[in-house]
């Protein structure tokens, strides 16, 4: 199979007529093998209905359903899983994305090699409320990540089907799938400028809280990333450094009592000492920390499993 579209879609009925019926035209005209797999994401209107009819006109629509609202990474998490197709296309179920985008993606993965393409929405049809804290995030994520894109957050993206079989996106990370791959070795991340639609249907579902929680979510993917499989050199280093500080300080100490007794100069006690009692805070943060980065690796080691979320029904599997 040549593509797989996965369409995470929460109380998105009135889209998604039109928005099958734009895919399958479009994958129709170009000659592909596709399927779309539209995840709906415990929505209270009538989306799964929707699904279900659209699946029994098009052999190439599935569904999956979750028992609630679980977010996006996990509808995405979930579809890539499922996913069969040698290039793995996300959108969003709004009608924002362009479907006709879709061709022009599959061929720079195929023929340029990339292992990630993702979509820049250069001219957008949000609000300025969205867009400059969108711009903000965006650049701050570059200065993190090293990843050169102008918009991790675009839904539109392009994946060789081993990165999506390879990476687990929870949470809210599906922001800075980019940074997961890159971290799990796949390097070779492109950008395309895309076609932004305004919203034909309904309202958005993603409020001014998603950039209160944006900063929050780089920093644990990106510490994430890097100490998952080696939580040691992380809580190790750090507890190695306090412990010694701390050893240094108590040392020079009680260095400096012996010496004063010795040249029989005045001298305070040890224990009347501030700089004593934080020296022995450090030795007892260094242990600490230490046997944290001692547990994680041992909790890292006995838990190497996929999260899994729980799907109560599914449609032309």
């Amino acid at each position: 199979m040549d593509i797989s579209v996965i369409v995470p879609a929460y109380n998105e009925e009135e889209s998604l007529t039109e928005l099958n019926a734009w895919i399958s035209r479009v994958m129709e005209k170009h000659g592909f093998s596709y399927e779309i797999l539209l995840v709906d994401d415990g929505s209270t209107d009538g989306t799964w209905a929707k699904t279900v009819e659209l699946s029994s006109v098009n052999p190439n629509l599935k569904g999956l359903k979750f028992n609630r609202n679980q977010g996006k990474s996990a509808a995405l998490n979930t579809g890539f899983r499922h996913a069969s197709g040698e290039v793995v296309i996300t959108m969003d179920a709004d009608l924002q994305d362009n479907p006709d985008e879709i061709p022009a993606l599959y061929n720079m993965v195929t023929e340029q090699d990339y292992d990630i393409v993702s979509g820049w929405k250069k001219k957008r049809y949000d609000p300025i409320s969205k867009t400059i804290p969108s711009r903000f995030f965006n650049m701050v994520t570059r200065k993190m990540s090293g990843i050169k894109l102008h918009d991790f957050n675009c839904g539109l993206k392009a994946y060789k089907n081993v990165v999506v079989k390879n990476i687990q996106v929870y949470g809210e990370m599906h922001r800075y799938i980019p940074v997961i791959a890159k971290w799990h070795g796949f390097g070779k991340i492109g950008e395309k400028e895309v076609l932004h639609q305004a919203r034909k249907y309904g309202q958005t579902k993603f409020g001014f809280e998603r950039f209160i929680t944006g900063f929050l979510d780089l920093v644990s993917v990106t510490f994430v990333s890097k100490f998952r499989k080696k939580p040691m050199h992380f809580f190790g280093t750090l507890g190695t450094l306090s412990f010694m500080t701390g050893f240094i300080i108590a040392a020079y100490i009680i260095i400096q009592k012996i010496w004063s007794i010795y040249n029989h100069e005045a001298f305070r006690d040890i224990v009347d000492q501030p700089l004593f009692y934080l020296s022995l805070l450090a030795i007892v943060i260094g242990v600490q920390l230490f046997l944290a980065g001692f547990l994680a690796e041992m909790y890292t080691m006995a838990n190497e499993k996929d999260t899994k979320y729980l799907l109560i029904e599914k449609v032309g599997f």
